[in-house]
């Protein structure tokens, strides 16, 4: 396999949290993943002392860069450096590394099959997660949502562990509207309903009791997303193709 990936850490504010990420996914990739890779902190317009320490870290970790976003919003951290790579397969995961990173390669090998975005799935059969009633049943209604509007594949759509083919994001990235929360969502919508292969992979996940996602404003977002890519439509986008290396 030839195939290379670009694994892009959306962050904002996480100055205390990088370094024990980085460590801990560098590590993984060197160990587990047999592609050649590249880790790209993309910097949403921290305020903090996000920076440096990406800076150092860089410095002190091969495959490791940094891309800074004037503007907050992780669609928009995404859009830029899954358009901005030359890599295979671009993909992202939450700089709190809730996702076991062991399903990284699942990931990979489902893309190297002919998918063509493949997804972790805290809500699939198989699946092991750990975190509050609340924000289950949230995820599951706004799920069951997505499936009820749009008659969709995918169990879930908000998993912060993703990856897909250059040519996938180059198709479909464009026409996203949303650049905040919702651009996963909309994403996998538009995917499924133009005709590309999404596959869902059941996952081990950790809630992280120090997030800082508004639960409610993030919902109110989404729901408006829903809205207005039902009674908008789906935007037209250029017909999927066969991933090959």
């Amino acid at each position: 396999m030839s195939a290379t990936i670009d694994i892009v850490v959306p962050v904002y504010n996480e100055e205390e949290a990088l370094p024990r990420s980085i460590l801990t996914l560098t590590g993984f990739l060197q160990d587990n993943l047999r592609i050649p890779w590249q880790v790209i902190i993309a910097d949403n317009a921290s305020n903090d002392g996000t920076r440096s320490v990406s800076e150092d870290l860089c410095r002190r970790y091969p495959g490791v860069s940094y891309l800074p976003i004037p503007q907050k919003g992780r669609g928009r951290a995404l859009r830029a450096a899954w358009l901005g790579s030359a890599a295979d397969i671009v993909s992202y995961m939450d700089v709190d590394l809730s996702t076991d990173l062991s399903h990284l390669p699942q990931l990979v090998d489902a893309l190297d099959r002919g998918y063509h975005i493949a997804i972790g799935s805290r809500l699939s059969k198989g699946s092991q997660v750990t975190r509050s009633f609340k924000r289950e049943v949230t995820s599951r209604g706004y799920n069951l949502l997505i499936k009820s509007m749009f008659l969709t594949p995918f169990n879930d759509a908000q998993c912060g562990f993703k990856a897909l083919t250059r040519q996938t994001a180059q198709a479909i990235v464009p026409s996203i509207k949303n650049n905040n929360w919702f651009f996963d969502t909309e994403l996998l919508i538009i995917a499924a309903k133009r005709g590309y292969k999404i596959k869902s992979v059941p996952v081990r996940w950790d809630d992280d009791p120090n997030t800082t996602v508004n639960i409610t404003q993030t919902a109110t977002e989404d729901i408006k997303g829903l809205f207005r890519l039902r009674l908008g439509g789906i935007p037209p986008v250029s017909p999927p193709s066969r991933f090959s290396h």
